[in-house]
C-alpha cells in the first residue's frame, strides 16, 4: 500500500518562500514518478509539478521560475521549493505518485495547507 506524506505548509506573506515535503513509502517493483498539486477553494485541483520516467519536469505556467520540484531517490522524498509566493499561490497542496506509465496517480497525501497574505 503506497502512502504519501505531506509536510511544509504553513502561512507566509507575499514574496515569501516555503519548501513542502512528500514522504513515500509502500513502493513495489517498478518506476515510480511523482508530483505535486493543487486546490484553492471553489477552484479544481491543478498540477503544479511533476516528475516523469526520464526525470524531466514539467511546471503549471503560473508557477515557472518561482517554483522548483526535486526528489530524494534514495528515501522517496518529493519536495517543492515555492520561492515568491503569491497570495493566488493560496491552495491546499497534494503530493501524488504512481507507477510512471499511468495517468492520472491513483496515490494522494492527504495534504498540506498553504497561505500566502498579500
Amino acid at each position: 500500500q503506497v502512502q504519501l506524506v505531506e509536510s511544509g505548509g504553513g502561512s507566509v506573506q507575499a514574496g515569501g518562500s516555503l519548501r513542502l515535503s512528500c514522504a513515500a513509502s509502500g513502493y513495489g517493483a517498478g518506476r515510480y514518478c511523482m508530483g505535486w498539486f493543487r486546490q484553492a477553494p471553489g477552484k479544481e485541483r491543478e498540477g503544479v509539478a511533476r516528475f516523469f520516467a526520464d526525470h524531466s519536469t514539467k511546471y503549471a505556467e503560473s508557477v515557472m521560475g518561482r517554483f522548483t520540484i526535486s526528489e530524494d531517490n534514495t528515501d522517496n522524498t518529493l519536495y517543492l521549493q515555492m520561492n515568491n509566493l503569491k497570495a493566488e499561490d493560496t491552495a491546499m497542496y497534494y503530493c501524488a505518485s504512481d507507477l510512471c506509465y499511468r495517468d492520472p496517480f491513483r496515490y494522494w497525501g492527504q495534504g498540506t495547507q498553504v497561505t500566502v497574505s498579500s
